[in-house]
């Protein structure tokens, strides 16, 4: 279908609920109309009105000849020796070569079976905010994702789930490519979307999304009353550290997040997470475990230690497991409840902080100084 013809054309997955039935209202369909188009599209996976079999055969042509469905469609497929899968994703744009990337990543019982199911979702082509580590980063800025292309990759993924463990996903993170609240509208509509029954029919309480500590928007998910557990991309615990590896802190330092965040508690009541990137000989002190001990104080929170998968072309490297425990014995006397999130789907690059589109990709915005 030619970009004429799409113009001029809805995109139902551009519609978030409450639009998808104006839409159908439009067309004088009642209420059940809509969920049965919202089902098919969130649940089901349906790329053509043709395979929506319970909408009357004049309906379904009226749909054709006025909308249309766009849809990701899978590119790759990698799975790691430890069961991670990585999922390379491409994007309808004409005449762009844009892919994302999405993890699976399962957790086992003792006895083989799967336990947890999390999917690692990208809410945008590269991202602007060029963190030091962060592999995506070095790509920089190509677009956001629409909300139907963050939950395709959910949908897909799902349907993987099952098919490999007989087990539907369990868990979200908002963690892939990208900085999600960056792309703010995308993030509430897709989890909405994913939370719906008649979508993927996730609790919220499963679902997480980081931010590298966009202020404005953290007061706004606050403001919104929005569900979902909210992460902090930390990985510092000072401003001169912090402004070494995050560029962001330059314009949004710890005093403006240290407001935030506190802002966020007192509207929500919510308990936050600190995902805390563990550098070798950089932030793996003992003084950096009592500053971060500090910061967990602004609200009841808890730090998510990651050890760092290394990446190409950044000389910060995996903290080695005798500082590691060190800085947990530290954290310790503060009564810090810190956790340790080991390296999962290394050997394919699926790794935090090692997402990106390598094969020959230009270089997009960033407010990284070059």
């Amino acid at each position: 279908m030619s970009t004429e013809q799409l113009s001029s054309k809805t995109d139902l997955k551009s519609l978030n609920k409450t639009e998808l039935f104006e839409f159908c209202t439009e067309l004088g369909l009642p209420r059940f109309r809509t969920d049965q188009i919202f089902q098919w599209l969130y649940q089901k996976g349906a790329a053509s009105f043709e395979e929506m079999t319970n909408l009357p055969m004049d309906l379904r042509t009226k749909l054709e000849e006025i909308a249309f469905i766009n849809k990701i469609e899978l590119d790759s497929q990698q799975k790691s020796q430890d069961g991670t899968i990585k999922f390379l994703f491409k994007l309808s744009d004409e005449g762009k070569d844009y892919k994302v990337e999405a993890v699976l990543i399962p957790d086992f019982f003792p006895d083989g079976a799967a336990n947890r199911l999390t999917v690692c979702v990208s809410s945008q082509v590269g991202c602007v905010f060029g963190c030091a580590f962060c592999a995506t980063g070095k790509m920089g800025f190509f677009r956001n994702l629409s909300h139907g292309e963050v939950v395709d990759q959910v949908q897909y993924i799902n349907e993987v789930s099952l098919a490999e463990y007989d087990k539907k996903i369990t868990n979200i993170v908002y963690m892939g490519m990208g900085e999600p609240l960056h792309n703010y509208k995308t993030v509430v509509n897709s989890s909405s979307i994913i939370c719906d029954p008649l979508g993927i029919d996730l609790s919220p309480k499963r679902i997480t999304v980081s931010t590298v500590g966009l202020t404005k928007q953290i007061k706004k998910l606050a403001d919104d009353q929005e569900p979902f557990n909210l992460a902090i991309s930390l990985h510092a615990p000072t401003d001169e550290k912090r402004d070494k590896i995050m560029p962001i802190n330059s314009s949004m330092n710890l005093e403006s997040l240290e407001e935030a965040v506190r802002y966020y508690y007192r509207k929500t009541e919510r308990r936050l997470t600190y995902e805390y990137l563990l550098f070798d000989n950089f932030n793996d002190g003992k003084e950096d475990a009592r500053n971060l001990a500090k910061i967990v104080k602004w609200a009841p929170s808890k730090v998510n230690i990651i050890m760092y998968n290394n990446v190409m072309g950044v000389e910060l490297q995996r903290a080695r497991e005798d500082r590691l425990n060190t800085f947990i014995k530290e954290l310790a006397k503060f009564d810090v409840r810190a956790t340790v999130r080991r390296s999962r789907g290394d050997d394919i690059d699926a790794g935090c902080g090692q997402l990106a589109i390598r094969e020959g990709a230009p270089k997009g915005k960033t407010i990284a100084k070059s």
